[in-house]
C-alpha cells in the first residue's frame, strides 16, 4: 500500500482513469470475439460490439471537435506503435521514406529510430528513415534545417509528434515543408492528446492529414489508440473535379485484417466513458491545472539550479538534462525508484547511448488526478532535489564507474541506506494525502 500512495506516477507518459473507466474496461465484452467492422455482416454474436465502437467513433470525433462528414476514426489499434504501423503499411510502398524527430531528442521508437550502425526500430528496417533534430543551442525543433533536409531526403511522410519534447509543435511549419514535398502529414499526439482534448493547447487537426494517439496517457483512458483521417473533398483538380482523399478504406485495411485480428473491446468500451468524461468542464479544469503544476514544476526546478532542455515547458512534462550536475539518468532512476518516486531515464540532446542517457523526463497528469496543485509540485521538486544529491554522494563512494557498481555502491551502504530510507519516508507521508484512483484503502485486504 505504501508504494501505491507514493508518488509512482511522476512519469510522463501515464495517467489515472477514473473509476467508472476502470469497472466498463473489466466488463463482459472482454470475453466476446469480433468479426467485422462492415456493418452489413453483425450477427448475432458481434452486435453489441459493432455498437460499441460505433459510439466510442463517435464520441471520439465529438471530443476532439472534428466533422464527421471531414474526419474518420479507428479506434481498434491496440497500442500507439501499432497504430503508427498501420498508417506507414496503409500510405506507403516498402522502402519509401519518413522523417520523424530524432529518438536522443525526444523522438520515439516507432517513428523509425535507427543508429549509424543499427536499425532499432522495426519502422527503419521496412522504411527509410530520416531523422530532424533540435537546435541543441536552444532545445528547439530546428525547423529551417528540417525544411532543408527534406528538401534532399523528399519524404513521402513527415512525423509532427515526440515523446519527450516539452514545448508546442509548429503545425503550420510541418504543413508547408510537407505540401512542398507533396508528404503526408502525420501528427503523432499520443503524449498530448489530453490536453488537445480540452483545448488548452494548440490542435494538430487543423494542419494534418492523419493523426494518431494513444489512449492511457493524458487522454486518461485505457490502454489502447485511435487513428484519425481526413475523409471529403481533398481539393479540385484543374479539371474542375473535386478529388477525395483515400485514407478512409487503405487505413481501416491495414488495421484489419492487414496487422491484426480482432480488437480489445473492453478497451473499446473504458475508451468511450473516457471520451465522454473528455467533453465536460471538469476535464478542461483539469487538463488546465495539469499546465499550471507543469509550469510550477519546471520553475521550481530551474530555481533549485536544474537545466532543463528548451529551458522550460508549454506542456505536461519538463525534461531534465542532468549533465550539467555531474550525473546521468540511470542513477538517479535508480534512487528515485529507492525513494518511491517513479520517473524514467531519458535521453537529451548529445548523448551518445540510450542506455545510459544525460536526463529523467517527468510529467503532471497522473498526479494532478491524484488532486496534487502547483504548490505540491513545488515539494516534489524538493524531494527529486534530495534524490539527486544523494545519487551524487551514491557515485561518489562507488569503487567503479559502471552502473552496477554504483547499484552495489547504493545497496551495500548502510549510511546511504538510512538517507534513502528516511527520504522514501518523507515522500510516503507526504504522497498519504493524496488517494489513489481505483483504491479504497478500507476495502483493501492489505491496508499498510
Amino acid at each position: 500500500m505504501a508504494m501505491a500512495m507514493a508518488l509512482r506516477r511522476l512519469s510522463s507518459s501515464v495517467d489515472k482513469p477514473i473509476r467508472p473507466l476502470i469497472r466498463s474496461s473489466s466488463c463482459y465484452m472482454s470475453s466476446l470475439p469480433s468479426e467485422a467492422v462492415d456493418d452489413k455482416e453483425r450477427s448475432r454474436v458481434t452486435w453489441p460490439k459493432q455498437l460499441n465502437a460505433s459510439l466510442e467513433e463517435k464520441r471520439a470525433l465529438e471530443a476532439f471537435r472534428l466533422d464527421p462528414e471531414k474526419w474518420g476514426v479507428n479506434v481498434q489499434p491496440l497500442s500507439g506503435s501499432p497504430a503508427n504501423f498501420h498508417v506507414y503499411t496503409a500510405l506507403l510502398k516498402p522502402h519509401e521514406r519518413i522523417m520523424a524527430l530524432d529518438l536522443p531528442h525526444g523522438g520515439h521508437l516507432s517513428h523509425g529510430y535507427q543508429t549509424d550502425t543499427k536499425k532499432i526500430s522495426a519502422v527503419s528496417i521496412f522504411f527509410e528513415t530520416m531523422p530532424y533534430r533540435l537546435d541543441e543551442s536552444t532545445g528547439f525543433i530546428d525547423y529551417d534545417q528540417m525544411e532543408k533536409s527534406a528538401t534532399l531526403f523528399r519524404p513521402k511522410l513527415i512525423v509532427a509528434g515526440a515523446s519527450a519534447y516539452a514545448r508546442l509543435y509548429d503545425y503550420a511549419r510541418i504543413r508547408k515543408v510537407c505540401n512542398k514535398q507533396k508528404a503526408v502529414m502525420l501528427a503523432d499526439m499520443a503524449h498530448i492528446s489530453g490536453l488537445v482534448a480540452a483545448g488548452v493547447i494548440p490542435s494538430p487537426f487543423e494542419y494534418a492529414d492523419v493523426v494518431t494517439t494513444t489512449t492511457h496517457k493524458s487522454l486518461r483512458g485505457p490502454r489502447g489508440a485511435m487513428i484519425f483521417y481526413r475523409k471529403g473533398v481533398k481539393e479540385i483538380n484543374k479539371q474542375g473535379k473535386e478529388v477525395l482523399y483515400d485514407f478512409e478504406d487503405k487505413i481501416n485495411q491495414a488495421v484489419f485484417p492487414g496487422l491484426q485480428g480482432g480488437p480489445h473491446n473492453h478497451t473499446i468500451t473504458g475508451l468511450a466513458v473516457a471520451l465522454k468524461q473528455a467533453t465536460t468542464s471538469e476535464y478542461k479544469a483539469y487538463q488546465e491545472q495539469v499546465l499550471s503544476n507543469s509550469a510550477k514544476f519546471a520553475q521550481t526546478l530551474m530555481e533549485k539550479g536544474y537545466e532543463l532542455v528548451s529551458g522550460g515547458t508549454d506542456n505536461h512534462l519538463v525534461l531534465v538534462n542532468l549533465k550539467p550536475k555531474g550525473i546521468d539518468g540511470s542513477r538517479v532512476e535508480k534512487v528515485l525508484e529507492a525513494v518511491h518516486i517513479a520517473s524514467n531515464k531519458n535521453t537529451v540532446p548529445g548523448d551518445v547511448s540510450a542506455m545510459v542517457p544525460g536526463g529523467i523526463r517527468m510529467g503532471t497528469p497522473a498526479l494532478t488526478s491524484r488532486g496534487f496543485v502547483e504548490e505540491d509540485f513545488a515539494k516534489v521538486a524538493e524531494y527529486f532535489d534530495k534524490a539527486v544529491k544523494l545519487a551524487l554522494k551514491v557515485k561518489s563512494e562507488a569503487q567503479g564507474t559502471k552502473l552496477k557498481d554504483f547499484v552495489s555502491a547504493m545497496e551495500s551502504s548502510s549510511a546511504i541506506q538510512s538517507e534513502i530510507a528516511k527520504l522514501r519516508h518523507d515522500v510516503e507521508e507526504f504522497a498519504k494525502q493524496f488517494p489513489t484512483i481505483g483504491f479504497e484503502k478500507e476495502t483493501m485486504k492489505y491496508k499498510n
